[in-house]
C-alpha cells in the first residue's frame, strides 16, 4: 500500500497533582478550546474534552505520525502552562505524572462523547478515583494502587 492511513480513537483521562481540585468553572470553555488547539495543532483533533475540578476526559483522534506519550505530554505541558497565567490561584498548578489512554471503536465514538459530556451528572455519584479503577478493570490493565496516584 503506498499510502499509510490511520483512524485510532483514544479516550485519554488524567488528573490534577493529588487529585487537587481546582475551580475550572469560570474558565472551563477556554481550557477546553486551549486544549482543542494543542491537538489541532498535533494533527490529532478533540472530538470531547471535559474539564473537571480534579481531572480531565478527553476523546481525540491520535495523529498516525504521533506517540500517545507525545501528544499526552504536549497537552499537559501546555494546558498547565496556560492554566498559570490565568488566575495567581493557579500559580502552583500541575497535571499528574501519569495518565489512562484507552481504545475506542468507531462504534462506540457517540457513546464516549455522551459519557464525557455527561461527568457531572457521573461524579454525583462515583469518585473519579472509582471511575479510573473502573475503566482500568474494564480494559484489563493491571495496576498497583500505590504509584497510579501521585
Amino acid at each position: 500500500m503506498a499510502q499509510s492511513l490511520a483512524k485510532i480513537y483514544i479516550h485519554l483521562i488524567f488528573s490534577t497533582k493529588r487529585r487537587e481540585r481546582f475551580p475550572f468553572d469560570a474558565i472551563r470553555s477556554d481550557l477546553q478550546a486551549y486544549v482543542a488547539g494543542i491537538l489541532r495543532d498535533l494533527e490529532s483533533p478533540a472530538l470531547e474534552i471535559m474539564s473537571e475540578p480534579e481531572h480531565m476526559h478527553i476523546l481525540f483522534l491520535l495523529s498516525r505520525t504521533q506517540t500517545i506519550s507525545d501528544v499526552v505530554g504536549q497537552v499537559k505541558r501546555g494546558s498547565s502552562a496556560w492554566l498559570k497565567t490565568r488566575r495567581p490561584d493557579y500559580g502552583q498548578f500541575h497535571w499528574q505524572n501519569g495518565f489512562g489512554a484507552f481504545s475506542v471503536s468507531q462504534s462506540a465514538v457517540e457513546e464516549v462523547r455522551e459519557y464525557i459530556r455527561d461527568q457531572r451528572e457521573h461524579h454525583k455519584q462515583v469518585t473519579f478515583q472509582e471511575e479510573f479503577r473502573t475503566f482500568l478493570r474494564r480494559y484489563e490493565v493491571e495496576f498497583d494502587e500505590r504509584y497510579i496516584w501521585d
